[in-house]
């Protein structure tokens, strides 16, 4: 077994992880890898991997030995480290569920919207952190807030981030409007 193949395939070497502008490691921490489609959003969007996100995935984690075993599961050819694509599961389902029905192993990581992948900053961080982490996802892949608000709980710690949505609808725009997101296309129209 090599040096990278005893750690995470998808930590161990950062230079390995350029997956280029439609797909980041989001969370080292969580495990998430994110993968966006579009710049625009409407609150009314499904919150799912498109079938250009999918397609997208697996050809990027293919260099880095993972193979497709079935419709939702990449695997690593030299160890059990797995990519798991959550399954959508119903129309209005919340992006804070996408993970409740796909269980995942200790090295397991989730590949999901950028919008999933907030959700799962704003249930796993604290209020600063969750915020941060958002704003680093911002820059790169736009996340659909007005949906994160519609299903933001009465939860605390949901309540609490509900306060920085404004805040993160403003670095989103000009994110969307500034280099090298301005001139992105859909992913779905260069696949």
């Amino acid at each position: 077994m090599t040096e990278l193949t005893k750690q995470s395939p998808l930590t161990a070497d950062p230079q390995r992880l350029n997956f280029g502008p439609y797909m980041c490691l989001a969370d080292e921490k969580l495990k998430l890898i994110s993968v966006f489609d579009d710049l625009k959003y409407d609150r009314s969007d499904l919150d799912m991997m498109s079938p250009a996100m999918r397609q997208h995935a697996i050809k990027h984690l293919k260099p880095l030995e993972f193979k497709q075993v079935s419709g939702n599961v990449l695997l690593h050819k030299d160890s059990n480290i797995r990519c798991l694509i959550p399954k959508f599961h119903a129309l209005g389902a919340s992006p804070f569920d996408i993970i409740r029905y796909t269980p995942r192993e200790k090295d397991d990581f989730y590949i999901l919207t950028p919008t999933q992948t907030a959700c799962q900053y704003v249930d796993h961080y604290s209020l600063d952190e969750a915020v941060e982490k958002a704003k680093a996802l911002i820059i790169r892949q736009p996340i659909n807030l007005y949906k994160i608000l519609d299903y933001l709980e009465h939860k605390p710690r949901h309540q609490e981030f509900s306060k920085a949505i404004g805040h993160l609808r403003l670095i989103q725009r000009e994110a969307v409007a500034s280099e090298p997101l301005k001139t992105r296309r859909a992913l779905g129209s260069i696949v």
